[in-house]
C-alpha cells in the first residue's frame, strides 16, 4: 500500500493558496504607474510654481503691471542759469504738448477731420496723424514743444471739432517746457545747450545736468483686458519736481565787452582759427568772462556759419554728413579749456618768478644778448636780430629777450624748472567745472634735452591750455597762490534754498609774496616803458606780458606767412593791488601783423579800458594821460545857436554850425558820446544840412598829435584808447578807412607799440 507523504514545510491539514491571476497583476502595475505619474506631475507643478514665485516672481509681477498700466512721463522744468548779477542766461519757457484720446473717436469722419486739422497746424504728415487716431488709447502724444501761436490754433480746432463733428474729449494740451537763451550767443562756450529731451549737451548745461534736470513726473493709466487705456478717472498723476538753479561767476557785462572786442580783433586781423579771452578774479579763481570767438547761437546750435556751410555743400554728398558733424564739434568746442597752445613769451613771467624765488637773480643781474645764442649745435635767435647787448634782469623782461631767458632758465636748473612747472599747475588739469579739459603736452621725465630746456625757458615747444596759463598768471599776481578756477558759484532749489556753494580753493603756494610783489612791480614797469607799451591803459597801472609763438606740428587753416603764429597778451590790474587777470590770444592771424603787441594787446587794452571802470577800480592819471582823456558831449539840441555854442565851449569843445536855422535840431557827436578833450561839436539847425558826409582816413601808424591833426583836417572827432601818452602809435580804428560818415563823427583809435623797431614779444 502506497505511503501518504506531506511536504516537510507544510503543516498537516494546510490548504493550498490559489496563485495571482493576470487581472490582479495588471491592477497592481496600473496603481504603481498612476502613483509615479501623480508624483512626477505634482512635483513638476510644484517645482514650476516655486520657480515662478521665488525666482521669476518680481519679473512676472512687473510684466503684469506693465500689461495693466500705461506710464507716461511728464517733463520737469529745467532749472534756470543766472549770471553773477542775477541776470538770466538760460531758462525753460512754457510750451505745450498736444495729446489725443483716440478711443473717444466715434467714426472715421471724426478721425479724418482731427488728423487734417492737426497735421495742418503742427506741420505733420497727415497719414501719420491719422494712424494715431486709430490707436486704442486714452493718451497719445501728437507733438511736443508747441509754441503759443500753434497752441491757440489747436484750441480753435478743438472747438470746431466739437461744433461740426460732435468730437468731445479727443484732443488736449499739456504743459511742457523749452530751453531758451535770452542773449543768443553770449557766453555760448560756457553755458552750452540742451537736446530735444532737455538733456544738457555742452558747457554748464552738460556739466551740471543732474542738478538742472529735476525729476520728471508721471501719468499712470490703467488698461482693460483688451489693452485699451481706461478713462481718466483711473489715472494717477505724480507731479514733476523742478530742477535746481545755477548761478555762474560770469558777469554778463564783462562777457559782452570781451566778446565785442574779440570779434573786432578777429575781423581786423583776419584770424583763421578763432581766439580766446579769459578774465579771472586773481584772488578767488572765479571766471568773470570766457570767450571762444566767435561763438554760436544757443537757440539755434545746429546752424553753421554761412561760409562753413557753403564749403560743406561743395563736397561730394557722401562726405557732407561727416564734414558737418566735424564742423559742429569745432564750433561748439571751448578753446579756453579744450585746446592747447604754445604760450610763447607770456610764459616768461613764470620763468622769471622761478629765478627770483630761487634767489638766482636780482634787479641788477646782467645778461648778454648778441641777437642769438648757440645751445649745443642749435642757434636760437632773439626777436631783436641785432641783439640787446648787456641788460639787467628787469631790462631782459621788458625786452622779452630769448637769449637772456635761456640764461635765466639755466640758472634755475632743469629739475627745478620742472618742479616749478608742476607747481604753477601746468602738469595737471586745472579742474575747472567745464567739460572737455585737455592735458598739457610737455616732455616726460628724463627726455628733456638741453635744447628743449633752452626753448622751454621762453615758452616754446610745449603746449598748455589757456585756462592753465591764466591760473598761473593769477598766481604770479596774488602772492603766489595757485587757485582752483571755477564758473559756478552757487546752486539753489526751486524755492531759493541753497543746495551747494563754491568757495575759494587754494591748491598750493608756488612762490612767496615777496617774489609776487617784485614781479608785479617789474611787469607793471614793463607796460609803462616806451619800448613796451603793449598793455598800457590810461589811468591804471597794468602789469602784463606779450607773446608770439610759432605753431609747430599742427594741421589747421594756414595763414599767408611762412610760419603760423599765436599772438597773445596776458596781464592783470592794478599792478599794485591785483584784482583781475586777463589772457587774450588769437590763433593764426593772417592780416599782415602777427606779433602779440600788434594783434592781442590792442584788444586787451580796449577790454580793460571798459572793464576796469566797470569794476570801479580807482584811476590814477598821469599829466600826459590827462591831455588825451575823453569828455562827454552834452545835450545842446533845442537851444539857440548862441546858447548851444556857449554851452559846448564851456564843456571844452569847439563848435561848427551847419544849416540856416536859428535853433539846434540835432548834433554830432550824440549826447554823452566820449570825445577827446578839445574835440569839435557839429550843431545842425535844419535836416537838409545832415546830408553832408566826410570820408574816414587811415589813422594807423600815426602818433596821437598826428592823429589829432588828421582828424581836424577831415572834420572828425577822436576817442583815444591805449598807450597814447607813452609814445605809442595807432594800431587800429573802429571805423574803416574810406567809410562815409557825418562831420563830427567819433573815430575810436587804439594805441600800442609802434610797428617800426622791435616788439616786446
Amino acid at each position: 500500500m502506497a505511503e501518504n507523504k506531506q511536504p516537510d514545510n507544510k503543516p498537516a491539514g494546510a490548504k493550498k493558496r490559489a496563485g495571482k491571476g493576470p487581472n490582479q497583476r495588471l491592477r497592481q502595475r496600473s496603481a504603481i504607474l498612476i502613483m509615479i505619474i501623480l508624483i512626477l506631475g505634482f512635483g513638476a507643478a510644484l517645482s514650476r510654481l516655486a520657480i515662478l514665485t521665488l525666482v521669476q516672481g518680481r519679473e512676472l509681477q512687473e510684466r503684469a503691471v506693465g500689461q495693466q498700466l500705461a506710464d507716461t512721463t511728464l517733463t520737469a522744468k529745467r532749472g534756470t542759469i543766472y549770471d553773477a548779477n542775477g541776470s538770466v542766461l538760460a531758462e525753460s519757457a512754457s510750451v505745450w504738448q498736444v495729446v489725443m484720446a483716440p478711443v473717444n473717436f466715434e467714426n472715421d469722419q471724426q478721425r479724418e477731420a482731427a488728423a487734417r486739422g492737426l497735421s495742418d497746424i503742427l506741420g505733420l504728415e497727415y497719414e501719420n496723424v491719422l494712424e494715431k487716431t486709430k490707436q486704442k488709447s486714452y493718451y497719445s502724444v501728437v507733438k511736443r514743444k508747441v509754441e503759443v501761436e500753434q497752441r491757440d490754433r489747436v484750441i480753435e480746432l478743438i472747438s470746431q471739432l466739437y461744433e461740426q463733428y460732435g468730437c468731445d474729449g479727443v484732443i488736449d494740451l499739456l504743459d511742457d517746457y523749452k530751453r531758451y537763451y535770452p542773449h543768443d550767443e553770449l557766453a555760448s562756450c560756457v553755458i552750452g545747450f540742451t537736446g530735444a529731451d532737455e538733456q544738457g549737451l555742452e558747457g554748464v548745461e552738460w556739466q551740471y545736468d543732474d542738478y538742472l534736470s529735476g525729476t520728471p513726473g508721471r501719468i499712470v493709466t490703467a488698461k482693460n483686458a483688451q489693452g485699451t487705456d481706461m478713462p481718466f478717472q483711473y489715472e494717477q498723476n505724480i507731479a514733476s519736481k523742478d530742477g535746481n538753479n545755477i548761478y555762474v561767476t560770469i558777469d554778463s557785462n564783462i562777457q559782452a565787452i570781451c566778446e565785442k572786442y574779440m570779434a573786432q580783433g578777429i575781423a581786423d586781423n583776419n584770424v583763421l582759427n578763432r581766439g580766446v579771452c579769459i578774465a579771472m578774479d586773481v584772488n578767488t579763481g572765479a571766471i568773470k568772462a570766457m570767450v571762444t570767438a566767435n561763438g554760436y547761437n544757443l537757440n539755434d546750435p545746429y546752424t553753421l556759419p554761412a561760409d562753413v556751410q557753403e564749403e560743406i555743400d561743395r563736397l561730394p554728398e557722401k562726405e557732407q554728413a561727416a564734414a558737418e558733424s566735424e564742423a559742429l564739434s569745432a564750433m561748439w568746442r571751448n578753446k579756453a579749456v579744450a585746446d592747447t597752445y604754445m604760450p610763447g613769451s607770456v610764459f616768461k613771467m613764470c620763468t622769471a618768478s622761478m629765478a627770483l624765488e630761487e634767489g638766482k637773480v636780482n634787479d641788477n643781474s646782467s645778461f648778454m644778448c648778441g641777437g642769438s645764442m648757440v645751445v649745443e649745435d642749435k642757434e636760437i635767435h632773439c626777436h631783436a636780430l641785432g641783439g640787446h647787448g648787456g641788460q639787467t634782469f628787469v631790462e631782459a623782461i621788458c625786452n622779452s629777450c630769448n637769449p637772456a631767458f635761456i640764461q635765466i632758465g639755466q640758472l634755475v636748473g632743469l629739475q627745478k624748472f620742472r618742479d616749478y612747472y608742476k607747481g604753477f599747475g601746468f602738469a595737471d588739469k586745472s579742474g575747472i567745472d567745464l567739460p572737455g579739459e585737455s592735458d598739457d603736452q610737455f616732455w616726460e621725465e628724463g627726455t628733456m634735452s638741453t635744447v628743449d630746456f633752452a626753448v622751454a625757458s621762453f615758452g616754446q615747444n610745449f603746449s598748455i591750455t589757456p585756462i592753465q596759463m591764466i591760473t598761473a598768471c593769477a598766481a604770479v599776481a596774488n602772492g603766489g597762490y595757485v587757485l582752483q578756477p571755477y564758473v559756478v558759484s552757487k546752486i539753489t532749489d526751486a524755492q531759493g534754498n541753497v543746495v551747494k556753494t563754491v568757495e575759494k580753493k587754494v591748491k598750493r603756494q608756488v612762490i612767496s609774496k615777496a617774489t609776487s610783489d617784485k614781479m608785479n612791480e617789474i611787469l607793471g614797469y614793463n607796460t609803462e616803458t616806451a619800448g613796451a607799451t603793449a598793455g598800457y591803459v590810461a589811468g591804471y597801472k597794468v602789469a602784463g606780458k606779450t607773446g608770439t609763438s610759432e605753431k609747430i606740428g599742427v594741421t589747421e587753416k594756414k595763414s599767408t606767412f611762412e610760419e603760423d603764429y599765436i599772438a597773445s597778451f596776458c596781464g592783470y590790474a592794478p599792478a599794485d593791488d591785483p584784482q583781475i587777470a586777463m589772457l587774450v590770444f588769437f590763433d593764426t592771424p593772417s592780416g599782415g601783423a602777427y606779433y602779440g603787441s600788434q594783434v592781442s594787446s590792442p584788444v586787451f587794452i580796449n577790454i580793460m579800458t571798459e572793464v576796469l571802470p566797470y569794476l570801479e577800480i580807482k584811476t590814477n592819471y598821469s599829466e600826459e594821460d590827462l591831455q588825451y582823456l575823453d569828455a562827454s558831449a552834452g545835450d545842446y539840441s533845442g537851444l539857440t545857436i548862441e546858447e548851444a555854442t556857449a554851452a559846448a565851449e564851456k564843456d571844452g569843445f569847439t563848435v561848427t554850425v551847419k544849416g540856416g536855422g536859428e535853433k539846434v535840431v540835432s548834433q554830432i557827436p550824440a549826447v554823452s558820446s566820449k570825445v577827446s578833450a578839445g574835440g569839435n561839436i557839429v550843431l545842425y539847425t535844419d535836416d537838409e544840412s545832415r546830408e553832408e558826409t566826410v570820408m574816414v582816413p587811415s589813422f594807423v601808424e600815426l602818433t596821437a598829435p598826428e592823429a589829432n591833426m588828421l582828424a581836424a583836417e577831415y572834420g572828425l572827432n577822436i576817442s583815444f584808447k591805449g598807450a597814447v601818452a607813452s609814445g605809442g602809435t595807432c594800431s587800429s580804428q573802429d571805423l574803416a578807412e574810406g567809410k562815409e560818415v557825418s562831420p563830427g563823427t567819433v573815430v575810436t583809435l587804439t594805441f600800442a607799440a609802434a610797428s617800426g623797431g622791435g616788439f616786446n614779444d
